[in-house]
């Protein structure tokens, strides 16, 4: 007897669904992290005026996205920018645009305290709403210096953070 297996067919077109909400379940952290962001007061963001697009993105939208992809683990600007293609919510949080690793290194450059300040809050907030975000998602912020590992998995350098972890938490 035969095994019926499933036909994968990469020839025909894949119809992604009209609303990107549809592949983002309701209780991902991408909903918690657009919802903490819009409580706060942002009136010290800067607009990213440099990168190597002439696009200009709103700021609320590039903390959101550096927020979210910090609390899973993607740290590089390349690397969120490749998120901004792979990962369903991240296209949803960025309304599908694509930004690109200089707009994003700018953004963070540009804007460092506040953006301290406001991963601080949104982990403050998921510790008050007992959300569990995992000590792994989170930036390593620790007094001791920890190396800083290259795309090709070799050591790059040593760093040392100037915000300790536990400060961060309380």
């Amino acid at each position: 007897m035969g095994e019926r297996l499933v036909n994968v067919d990469r020839e025909t077109p894949m119809l992604l669904p009209v609303d990107m909400r549809q592949w983002v379940p309701e209780d991902d952290l991408v909903h918690f992290v657009i919802s903490a962001v819009e409580t706060m007061n942002l009136s010290t963001l800067a607009v990213n005026q440099r990168g190597s697009s002439s696009k200009r993105y709103p700021p609320r939208m590039m903390l959101e996205l550096v927020i979210y992809c910090y609390a899973n683990g993607l740290f590089g600007s390349r690397r969120i920018e490749r998120a901004t293609y792979r990962d369903v919510a991240v296209r949803y949080l960025t309304g599908d645009t694509h930004l690109d690793h200089d707009t994003i290194c700018a953004f963070r450059r540009e804007n460092r305290e506040a953006v301290k300040q406001a991963f601080a809050e949104v982990l403050r907030l998921a510790r008050e709403m007992g959300r569990k975000v995992s000590n792994q998602s989170m930036p390593r912020t620790s007094e001791r210096e920890y190396p800083v590992i290259s795309s090709r998995y070799r050591l790059k350098r040593t760093i040392r953070p100037s915000v300790s972890r536990t400060s961060m938490m309380a």
